[in-house]
């Protein structure tokens, strides 16, 4: 009969002969790596190669057709002769400035809304939530319909009311407003990470304060904020880096018109792959795009971060 020792060793034998010859300890290295092999696969192929092929393309010009030439900084100088890429970074700065805190404002109001226990609550966090789960290209195609001049149902609404008809599409002094709308529509998934900031808060606290004598809004201010406030530099974070990486919409629902006032630089990257088939300037865009998310990351992490109460920093 096997021993127990025999019985735990046997499988690890058989399936990894050479692990029979490695400590416990190497052993125990071997298979966590087996474990986050896929992990550091994909960071391999869909990072580390990319980013070094951009590196490659930013000094070669590229067609798609014909082999990669090489021409040196030629894409660099290229930058400050581009009259479109000013446009572009402008609108892309001007979305990010704007959609982002009233997306912060906004989905902590909606999760403040719904952190409350009462039949029925689930109902409201699912249909508050559900807009950020819609797949990206029904979004775009049914915001696109919505804005429409003539029959889209927002612009029908204003008139109901005695409003004009509104070119949310057709004037560039509109369109950066109706997709700062459209932002405000997805912030279910920021939502869901407050509520679970303000779920985490622990009721002890509120005691201590009512003892105190404290009011709703002194512990709104003097302890919900500071608590949550972990969570506002995660979801600012994440929203700068989304909102410089607007594409779909701004490709499904204006194609960056009208006058190019929707032109984000994620969209001018795709246009001059893609429609210029100039791969190399295309690749030297996307590095002008990393240093900009670069540099306002240790910006916000710099001025911002260091502002962060965490309730046990040491731990």
């Amino acid at each position: 009969m096997a021993t127990r020792t025999e019985l735990q060793t046997s499988p690890v034998k058989a399936s990894i002969p050479f692990l029979s010859r490695l400590s416990l300890s190497q052993r125990r290295n071997v298979i966590g790596y087996i474990f986050i092999m896929p992990f550091i696969l994909g960071v391999i192929f869909w990072v580390l190669i990319p980013a070094l092929v951009a590196v490659y393309l930013t000094f070669h010009q590229w067609n798609l057709i014909s082999p990669p030439r090489f021409v040196g900084t030629a894409n660099i100088e290229a930058l400050f002769r581009d009259p479109i890429l000013p446009i572009s970074l402008r609108a892309t700065f001007v979305y990010t400035i704007v959609s982002v805190p009233l997306g912060l404002v906004f989905s902590f109001f909606l999760a403040t809304l719904i952190n409350r226990q009462f039949k029925g609550i689930s109902i409201f966090r699912t249909i508050f939530y559900l807009p950020s789960i819609i797949p990206a290209v029904a979004g775009a195609l049914l915001w696109a319909w919505m804005y429409n001049t003539e029959f889209g149902l927002i612009n029908v609404f204003i008139r109901a009311l005695g409003g004009p008809k509104i070119p949310w599409l057709q004037d560039p002094a509109w369109a950066i407003p109706a997709f700062i709308i459209v932002s405000l529509w997805g912030v279910g998934g920021s939502m869901i990470i407050f509520l679970a900031g303000l779920q985490g808060i622990p009721d002890i606290y509120y005691e201590a304060a009512e003892i105190d004598g404290a009011g709703k809004w002194a512990k709104f201010f003097n302890i919900t904020l500071p608590l949550m406030s972990p969570i506002f530099f995660f979801n600012l974070v994440i929203g700068f880096i989304n909102s410089f990486q607007a594409f779909v919409n701004a490709l499904l629902i204006t194609d960056g018109g009208p006058q190019n006032s929707t032109l984000f630089l994620v969209l001018y990257i795709y246009r001059s792959a893609f429609s210029s088939l100039k791969m190399g300037y295309a690749a030297t865009l996307s590095w002008v795009l990393f240093f900009i998310l670069m540099a306002l990351s240790f910006l916000v992490f710099r001025y911002i971060g260091s502002r962060v109460y965490y309730e046990h920093p040491g731990d």
